[in-house]
């Protein structure tokens, strides 16, 4: 299967793995907002909600010009890349994960800016239907009828 995953889609695995570590559950690919599509958002045991972008390479880390958008739809934020990546590219006010396809690990913990209750309601609402719809696509691929596109 690791054959078919792009690199950015390992380090996204490796991510969600280490978050189980923090009692963190996962999904990847989830769209906040019209134009914004985070790699992984976690959600902790309180509440809390992290994003975390999976850079695989300084070009694909350049051609990102929406990250900032991101930091309205969570508590903390972080940038997760391996081990060959140039970190100093990233902005030091932000969180840093190295990560590989099988694990993680936290180097710097992404400053907390708490999310109003509204927006948080929302994300949550927004994390559940995300994570539901994957879970039903997983167990029944074509649900005809049924299947509501999340994008908006």
């Amino acid at each position: 299967m690791s054959d078919q995953m792009q690199p950015g889609q390992l380090l996204a695995r490796g991510v969600c793995r280490h978050m189980r570590a923090y009692d963190f559950v996962t999904v990847e690919e989830l769209v906040p907002t019209r134009g914004l599509r985070v790699d992984v958002m976690a959600l902790g045991p309180k509440g809390e909600i992290w994003v975390i972008e999976c850079k695989s390479s300084r070009a694909d880390f350049m051609s990102d010009s929406k990250w900032q958008g991101y930091l309205e739809w969570c508590d903390r934020f972080f940038w997760a890349v391996d081990e060959a990546f140039p970190t100093e590219l990233l902005p030091d006010d932000t969180g840093l994960i190295l990560a590989d396809a099988y694990d993680a690990e936290i180097i710097r913990m992404g400053p907390e800016d708490k999310l109003p209750a509204a927006r948080r309601k929302v994300m949550m609402q927004k994390f559940s239907r995300h994570a539901a719809l994957r879970l039903q696509a997983f167990r029944d691929p074509k649900p005809g009828a049924l299947w509501v596109d999340e994008s908006p």
